[in-house]
This record gives C-alpha cells, structure tokens and sequence, in this order.
C-alpha cells in the first residue's frame, strides 16, 4: 500500500518540486519577493500571459524559457502518469485498500486465514456462517477476485503470508486464531513460526500434506495440526460404516444444520452463583433448553454425556447443543 501511494504521489511531488524550484530562482535571479516569485512561477508554469512583475533581465529571460520547457516536460509526464492511474483503476484501488486496511485496523479477536484455495475458502465461509470476524491473506489474486463476487465484504490482503509485516497488517497481535492452508508444508511451519512469536497467545491450526510436517508444526507452535486427505478418506469410509450417524453429525456441526449450533461455555462465563455447583444445577439455571452433550474437566478429559451430579469447577467446559435461538437466550442468561 505505501508502495502505492508513493507511485500516486509522483506527479504532484515533481510538479511541487518544479514550482519550488521557480520561486527560488526568481528570488536569486531577478531577486523577487517571494509573493512576486511565486506569481512568476505561476503563470509561467501555466502559460497564463498575464503582465510580468517587472521587466526581465536577460538572466530573467533565459532562466523563464528554461522554467517553461522543465515546466512543460513536467506536466505532459505527470498528467501521464495521472491518467494512466485512472485508466488502470490504480486509484480506486488504491482506496479500496486503504478502506479495507482501516476496517481491519478496527478488528479485534478476529481470525487470519492463511491461504485461499479451497480449505481456505471453505474455513472463511463457515467463519462467516458463525459470524466471526476474519482477515484473509493470499497472493493469487485472482482466486480473491472470485470469491468476492458472492461477498464483496471479505476482508482481505494480497501477499505473501510468510512476510512479517503482511502478519501485522493483518491484526496479529490482537487475532483471536489463525488457519494457515497452504499447500506447501514447509510455508505452514514458516507461517506458525512467526505468528507464535508475534502472539504468543493466538490460536493456531495449521494444514499438513506429509504426516512427517504435522510434528514440526507442533513443535513450531500449532495448537492443531490437520491433514485434509486424512480426514477426508476418513469421513468417506466412515460413511460406508455408519452413514446415518455421520450425516446428522454434518447436519449439526456445518452449513447444513442452520437452526442447530454446538457452544462450549467455559467455568468463567458462568455467574458466580453457579459456579462449582453441579451440572444439573448449571443446566437448570435461567433455563433455554439448550442440551448438554459433554465437558472438558480441568485435566484436558472429555466426559460424553456427563452424570448430572458431575461439579463444573474451575477450568471446566461444558459443551451445549441447540438452536440458534436457544443458544443466544444461553448466552444472554451468561452476559446478561
């Protein structure tokens, strides 16, 4: 972006530097007040006609066919340069970008997504089925271009994800996650590298081709390393095996299943009132009908279907199904 505005500066900074340049000669030259040298400039940079201050010397004459041919050459270039930018859409991109870098400057505990072929696609649109804000960072532009066509709100940047600076750009410092999905491992293990050491706190799930990469992503700072193939031959046979179990778990946990949601709701989020009671308890409180399907106790366990005298205490999650409406009554009872 700066690089950009730099190239949309030019013209004005040259015509800027030429006018400059007349006021001083004037001055030297024909020893003009600086009101009187700036007039000169003028209207011989524009060709004006207008009545001379006084008459000129013949050191006056020479340096004003000099000021009119530098003028002259000045202005051709940078009217050029001007609408070659209307022309090619420079300027509009220009602020497209700049607009696009003011919204993501507002963000904050937003998601990075790292890649956008086809898993980075797929994760910004469950993003936005979820509404959670996202930034985008790809350097295919075209692949950007098609998508923004069904969402012309997408946040994002053009760029190389393993540039630093496009990291900060993005928002790292305050991103809530990160999704790194390039196809080339060792891109994934470079990206995870520098955002560990840019947020120490952030989230990070990371793509793998190889099953050899997914340990060096852990060991760079992944929180979750996922192979695609993997998973998808996975999900296909398990298809074969329990098809009916499957198809409700992709009703309920994708696009599909609209009015179902699944939350966790941490120990934190509770009322103080109804921390380390019991689950039923908990469950009862202000009551949605949402349905409780597990908690993650504070050793990193997952319980399925917990007893109802199960204690939620401290470092405790507890996983919640129901529908959107259910689910927002929950979170109000919570923030409420």
């Amino acid at each position: 972006m700066q690089s950009k505005a730099w190239e949309l500066l030019q013209p004005f900074l040259l015509l800027f530097m030429v006018a400059s340049i007349g006021v001083v000669g004037y001055m030297l030259v024909e020893d003009f007040r600086f009101v009187e040298a700036l007039y000169m400039t003028v209207i011989t940079i524009t060709t004006a006609g207008f009545t001379e201050v006084r008459p000129l010397s013949d050191e006056g004459r020479l340096f004003t066919v000099s000021m009119l041919i530098l003028s002259w050459v000045s202005l051709a270039w940078a009217i050029t340069r001007i609408i070659q930018y209307i022309i090619n859409g420079e300027i509009n991109k220009y602020f497209k970008t700049r607009k696009v870098m003011q919204s993501i400057g507002k963000l904050e505990n937003h998601v990075i997504i790292c890649g956008f072929g086809r898993n980075g696609q797929q994760a910004a649109k469950t993003l936005g089925f979820h509404n959670k804000p996202f930034v985008v960072i790809e350097k295919r532009e075209e692949l950007v271009e098609q998508f923004l066509q069904d969402h012309p709100n997408l946040l994002y940047l053009i760029g190389d994800a393993t540039n630093d600076d496009l990291l900060k750009q993005a928002g790292i410092e305050h991103a809530h996650a990160l999704i790194s999905t390039l196809p080339a491992d060792a891109d994934n293990v470079y990206i995870v590298l520098s955002a560990r050491s840019l947020n120490g706190h952030i989230r990070i799930i990371s793509r793998a081709s190889e099953s050899t990469a997914a340990p060096k992503l852990k060991k760079a700072g992944a929180n979750h390393v996922i192979m695609p193939d993997k998973i998808g031959g996975t999900h296909m046979a398990t298809l074969v095996s329990k098809p009916d179990v499957i198809e409700f778990i992709d009703f309920i946990s994708g696009e599909e299943g609209e009015a179902i949601h699944i939350e966790s709701v941490d120990y934190l989020q509770l009322p103080e009132s109804i921390r380390d009671k019991s689950l039923k308890e908990v469950m009862e409180w202000n009551k949605t009908g949402v349905t409780c399907i597990g908690v993650k106790i504070s050793s990193g366990k997952f319980v399925v279907n917990p007893p109802q005298e199960t204690i939620i205490s401290s470092n405790t999650k507890v996983f919640v199904l129901g529908t959107r409406h259910q689910i927002e009554q929950m979170k109000g009872n919570i923030t409420g």
